[in-house]
């Protein structure tokens, strides 16, 4: 067994340099899969795409005739179809599960900034549906008091 030689280099650097540098970072396979599932959402939903579907649409109905709208033509755009909608289906739900986690981050930041607010809020979207229906129920009979406060407020006012 031979050992390895390892060179290092030594260098000096400004404490600017340190503070201005990138720091390196390891890329996971989900954390690829997460910006080009963000990439390809942010392409598949621009307007140019919408275009093109409605291009490669034209086309298969300018060459249905020529075809006599054949079986082999029913096929080809049936099953092109079909594997990007198939696909497209994992892209979106991926990049609608990164916004709803990023948007419970910054609900969560918010509500525990505020000094009034109840921190047992922080997380609610993992509470069971029999939990989230107890606090609904409490934030409904809030709400009713609140409205029945202001209703009195009104009527009681002089006018």
């Amino acid at each position: 067994m031979r050992a390895a030689k390892v060179t290092v280099k030594v260098t000096q650097e400004s404490a600017e340099e340190l503070l201005n540098a990138k720091p390196t970072t390891l890329t996971t396979g989900s954390e690829r899969f997460g910006k080009f599932a963000a990439r390809s959402s942010y392409y598949v939903g621009s307007r140019w795409s919408f275009v093109a579907a409605i291009g490669v649409i034209a086309v298969w109905g300018l060459t249905g005739p020529i075809y006599h709208y054949s079986d082999i033509c029913q096929l080809i755009i049936n099953t092109g179809t079909t594997i990007v909608i198939f696909l497209m289906v994992f892209l979106i739900q991926n990049t609608q599960n990164r916004d709803a986690r990023a948007i419970h981050l910054k609900l969560n930041e918010l509500i525990h900034a505020v000094d009034k607010a109840k921190n047992q809020l922080i997380d609610v979207e993992n509470l069971s549906d029999l939990e989230l229906e107890e606090l609904t129920k409490t934030y409904e009979q809030i709400r009713a008091g609140a409205q029945s406060r202001c209703q009195a407020r009104n009527s009681a006012s002089p006018q």
